[in-house]
C-alpha cells in the first residue's frame, strides 16, 4: 500500500471513484439475483439479468482503467497543474490519458478470452457420449471466444507500448538484452511467462479442444484455466512494474516521494516533512529504521520480499554509502534510475540510513572480499530489485 499515492488518486479521482462503485454495487447485486434466481424465473428475465450484471461489470473496467492507466501516463496536461491544488480541473484530460486506449482494449481482450476460457470448462461437464453434437459445438464455440484475443492483442500491445514513456521501456529493452547475462528485469521475466503461458493455452485448446471435442474433459480445461490465471497474473505484475520507479509518473515515486519535493527534502530533511515514519528521536539507528520504513519499505523488507539482507550481504559500510550516494544524486547514468526512487533527505539522514542498513548485515568493515575501491557501488541486479 502506498499512502500517498492512493491520497493522490482519491482527490483527482473521487467522482471517478463513487462512479466506479456505482456500477460495481449493481454488479454485485445483479450477480446475486442471477445465482438464487436460477430456474425461478423466466429464461428471457434471467438473460435480461445477465446481461445487466454483465454492462456494469464492463462500465466498472472502463472506470477503473482510467485511473490505472494514468497511473502510469498521467499526462502533460495534468503534470502542468500538479501541486497546485488545481488537478481536478484536469480531470478527463487525466482519465482519457495516453494509454487508457490501448489498455482498455487489451482488458476487453483479455476478458473475452477468460470468458472463453471458463465456458470450456462448463462446456467440458456435457456428456459426450449421450450429447455428442451439443457437446461438439459447445466446446467449439467456446474456442472460438480465444481467437479475438490471440489475434488482436499483439497489435494491441504494440499500440500500448508506443504510448508508453520512453523511460519505461527501456526498462523492457534492458531485461531483452541482459538475458544472456542472466541479469534481465523483472518485468522482462513476467512477459515471458506472458507469452509462453498464451501460446501455450494456444496449442492446448486448439490439440484438445477444438479439434478432439468429444474427448475435452475438466482436466484439460482446468489446465487451460491455471494457464490463463498465471497468463493475467503475470501481465498485472508486468504493468504494475513497469511504472518504476513511480507509483504515478513523472509526479510521485514509488516510496510516496513527490518529484518536486526533492530539493526541499534533501536541504530541510525527509524526517522533518514526513507524516507516515515513526519518529526516532536522536538515536541515530532510529533515524535510520525511519529513513528505511519512509522511503525503502515500499518495496523491500528486512528478512522478507527484496530482503535487504540478502541484497546487501557481503557489503561493508563504504559499499552500502557508495550505493546511497547513487540514489541520493541520481545523475542521469546512474544504472538505478530506471528502477528505483530517488533517496531524498540532509547528508545526516542518508548517513543514518547508512548505519541502519550496516547493522542490518552486520558485514565487518575490514572484510577485504568487500572493499569497494572508489566512489563506485557495486551494481545491484535490477532482476533481483
Amino acid at each position: 500500500a502506498n499512502p500517498e499515492g492512493t491520497s493522490a488518486l482519491i482527490h483527482n479521482f473521487v467522482f471517478g471513484w463513487a462512479m466506479e462503485w456505482v456500477f460495481f454495487i449493481v454488479e454485485l447485486t445483479t450477480a446475486a439475483v442471477y445465482y438464487y434466481t436460477w430456474g425461478r424465473v423466466s429464461d428471457e428475465l434471467h438473460v435480461k439479468v445477465g446481461w445487466l450484471y454483465a454492462a456494469a461489470s464492463f462500465f466498472t473496467l472502463v472506470i477503473i482503467n482510467g485511473i490505472l492507466s494514468f497511473m502510469l501516463t498521467p499526462g502533460d496536461a495534468w503534470l502542468a497543474v500538479a501541486g497546485t491544488g488545481q488537478e481536478a480541473s484536469r480531470f478527463w484530460q487525466a482519465f482519457f490519458n495516453p494509454t487508457y486506449w490501448p489498455n482498455l482494449i487489451i482488458r476487453c481482450l483479455i476478458c473475452a478470452s477468460l470468458a472463453g476460457v471458463w465456458a470450456l470448462v462448463t462446456c467440458s461437464r456435457i456428456d459426450g457420449g449421450k450429447k455428442p453434437e451439443l457437446k461438439t459445438a459447445m466446446v467449439r464455440w467456446s474456442a472460438k471466444w480465444l481467437l479475438p484475443t490471440f489475434v488482436l492483442l499483439p497489435l494491441a500491445f504494440v499500440w500500448y507500448l508506443w504510448t508508453v514513456p520512453e523511460s519505461q521501456r527501456a526498462l523492457l529493452q534492458l531485461g531483452i538484452s541482459t538475458i544472456g547475462m542472466g541479469m534481465f528485469t523483472q518485468v522482462t521475466r513476467m512477459m515471458l511467462v506472458v507469452g509462453l503461458t498464451s501460446g501455450v493455452i494456444v496449442v492446448v485448446t486448439y490439440a484438445f479442444a477444438w479439434r478432439s471435442p468429444l474427448e475435452f474433459n475438466s482436466g484439460q480445461a482446468l489446465a487451460v484455466v491455471l494457464l490463463a490465471l498465471i497468463a493475467t497474473a503475470s501481465g498485472e505484475y508486468t504493468r504494475e512494474t513497469l511504472r518504476k520507479p513511480y507509483v504515478i509518473g513523472r509526479y510521485m515515486f514509488s516510496n510516496g516521494v513527490r518529484v518536486a519535493s526533492v530539493d526541499k527534502l534533501n536541504a530541510e530533511g525527509y524526517l522533518t516533512h514526513s507524516v507516515w515514519t515513526r519518529r526516532g528521536g536522536d538515536d541515530k539507528l532510529a533515524k535510520g529504521e525511519a529513513m528505511f520504513r519512509g522511503q525503502c519499505m515500499a518495496c523491500h523488507t528486512v528478512n522478507g520480499y527484496r530482503s535487504m539482507k540478502r541484497l546487501l550481504a557481503d557489503r561493508n559500510r563504504e559499499a552500502i554509502s557508495n550505493l546511497l550516494t547513487l540514489l541520493h544524486d541520481y545523475k542521469p547514468d546512474s544504472p538505478y534510475r530506471a528502477f528505483m526512487p530517488h533517496l531524498a533527505g540532509t547528508k545526516e539522514e542518508i548517513e543514518a540510513l547508512g548505519d541502519y542498513l550496516a547493522a542490518l548485515t552486520a558485514a565487518p568493515a575490514s572484510n577485504e572480499k568487500t572493499k569497494v575501491a572508489g566512489k563506485q557501488a557495486p551494481v545491484i541486479s535490477p532482476g533481483k530489485l
